[in-house]
């Protein structure tokens, strides 16, 4: 049986998998230089925008499908804090709440250990009744 929080992580997993993923495109259809360009201006070097961008794009896939929904949520997390240190922290409050929302959903699908819909918990129920034929 389903049950609501998992529903609800199911949302924000999906959620969060867009708009990471659209960043991620974006960086991309705008020209990777440009944001490779920004990275080596705030001190970065530029390969850095080579890896977020991919972490993006690829990572928002995998969690609109639910797969690596943890790992996925930890590397958002962390481009989150990155992001909100080297670049808006010095725009206030409210130049960082949409980057604290995002954190917030990143670190509580990290924390989740289910939700609705993800093939995570079919790759999971797959290795659990293999693991019980081999036992």
């Amino acid at each position: 049986m389903v049950k609501k929080n998992q529903i609800a992580a199911a949302i924000l997993r999906v959620v969060l998998g867009v708009i990471f993923f659209m960043h991620g495109l974006s960086k991309f259809q705008d020209g990777i230089h440009n944001t490779v360009g920004f990275f080596e201006s705030l001190g970065l070097p530029g390969f850095t925008a080579y890896m977020v961008a991919l972490i993006e794009l690829i990572g928002g896939i995998a969690l609109v499908i639910g797969v690596g929904t943890r790992l996925i949520s930890v590397l958002f997390a962390l481009i989150m804090v990155g992001a909100i240190i080297m670049v808006k922290i010095g725009d206030g409050f409210f130049g960082i709440e949409f980057d604290l929302v995002l954190l917030a959903i990143s670190i509580c699908l990290a924390i989740v250990n289910q939700s609705y819909l993800a093939l995570d918990n079919v790759l999971k129920r797959h290795k659990d009744q293999s693991m019980d034929m081999d036992g």
